[in-house]
């Protein structure tokens, strides 16, 4: 793909930035998101560490000289950098003499273990080298959101509203496909086989990358399905033990199940939600347990063997795959404006399906659904619950109320306050 082709992401403007104060960035993500392409963009000389036709050398001269591998115009693009974990503190020790910011850009689509030899002597980087998360494209930077509602300007407290087209048949078709740029590109029916091809990848062979050790590709496949079965919600491991364990002879143990779960996320396949405490005085339990997501919705769909039709004729299974496919999007958006997302549950059962939280201490409440008048009403309701809930506190107010919906025509603000957005029409 050339400059000219390149579909601008959210992510640009963050590297430029992290640039210019840091000696080098590193972007990490799971694979095919568009880590490396994006790079591309910004570097002015580039060195691919996995092309096999070099690697055995570059793993070679990163024992022996990491130097020789540094050498280049900058910002110099070391792309799979983990293949050589010594390039660490080589880029760290060459920005500290350097002096210079700007000079590195890392990528890679594994976390190398914190237990393997190497990785124990490096340094953290800190202060040297920033740090970028790359997700799967948005709605937004695919094309298929307008963007006429900013998450920005609401916590800015600007009042917006716009006419918007979302229908809940493409709203399956998009959450199938998911945000891969390959599948982007790509028309309908070809596009629906990038997510498939992405998770036998993951079964066959780059869970294995991670440790060396080899997994079985039936257990992955089925862990896979059981996450999938359990996204959005705070699902026990023993839970998805067990719902593993009776279908086949032997014990799929607790202790086997976070191994390989560690695993995915290392490669970046899961992305569980933490919790967010408002540190409200209520007598209530706020439970602290991790949301179930994967990075993209399409890996849940691909696990399960489905496909938009399959959606649309289980509303419930529909719900909870749009709400991964919401949580995706307001990641993006959310750490373009330094923010992050949590979810919100109490004991009384009072909860909220995003918290996106700004460092500067704004927040904005979101409950997700997929549509209609009831399931909105409902939304709004817990929404409004739960500002009660701070105002009676003496919190900090939110600074807005969403329900985010699959489907709509129009993108508006209640009477109550609470906006009504369909997806396809946010941004950052």
């Amino acid at each position: 793909m050339t400059k000219l082709d390149y579909r601008p992401r959210i992510a640009d403007a963050i590297l430029f930035n992290k640039l210019k104060g840091m000696g080098a960035v590193l972007i990490e993500g799971p694979k095919w998101c568009g880590k490396t392409t994006t790079a591309e963009q910004q570097a002015r000389s580039i060195i691919y560490m996995d092309a096999p036709r070099y690697r055995d050398s570059y793993i070679e001269a990163a024992n022996i000289d990491p130097d020789l591998l540094l050498d280049g115009a900058t910002p110099r693009l070391i792309d799979e950098w983990q293949i050589a974990p010594k390039l660490w503190d080589a880029v760290r020790f060459t920005v500290d003499h350097r002096g210079e910011d700007g000079q590195f850009i890392l990528t890679g689509s594994a976390v190398p273990l914190i237990d393997d030899e190497e990785m124990k002597k490096m340094h953290t980087g800190t202060g040297r080298i920033g740090r970028i998360k790359m997700r799967a494209m948005t709605l937004w930077e695919s094309g298929d959101s307008s963007g006429k509602i900013s998450l920005k300007s609401l916590f800015e407290g600007e009042k917006q509203s716009c006419v918007c087209s979302s229908e809940l048949e493409h709203i399956a078709y998009l959450s199938c496909r998911g945000g891969w740029p390959r599948a982007i590109l790509q028309e309908n029916d070809l596009s629906l086989e990038r997510a498939m091809d992405y998770v036998e990848a993951v079964v066959h062979s780059d869970i294995n990358r991670v440790d060396g050790s080899i997994k079985n590709p039936e257990r992955v496949s089925r862990l896979l399905r059981s996450y999938a079965r359990h996204i959005g919600t705070q699902t026990s491991l023993s839970a998805i033990s067990s719902d593993l364990s009776g279908n086949e002879q032997g014990s799929f143990d607790v202790r086997t199940v976070k191994t390989y779960i560690d695993a995915l996320k290392l490669i970046f396949v899961i992305e569980d939600m933490p919790a967010w405490n408002p540190n409200l005085r209520s007598k209530a339990a706020i439970r602290t347990s991790d949301t179930r997501y994967f990075v993209d919705p399409s890996i849940a769909v691909a696990a399960l063997g489905v496909g938009p039709k399959d959606l649309l004729s289980d509303l419930k299974t529909f719900g909870f795959i749009f709400e991964n496919l919401c949580v995706r999007d307001l990641r993006v958006y959310a750490e373009s404006l330094n923010g992050n997302v949590y979810h919100y549950r109490d004991s009384l059962g009072l909860e909220c399906d995003a918290v996106v939280h700004l460092r500067n201490g704004s927040y904005g409440l979101i409950e997700i659904k997929l549509g209609g008048d009831k399931l909105i009403e409902e939304g709004a309701s817990n929404l409004l619950k739960l500002k009660n809930k701070i105002d009676v506190e003496k919190m900090k107010s939110p600074s807005f109320l969403m329900v985010l919906t699959a489907v709509g025509k129009f993108a508006y603000q209640r009477k109550d306050g609470v906006y009504v957005v369909p997806i396809t029409c946010l941004k950052n």
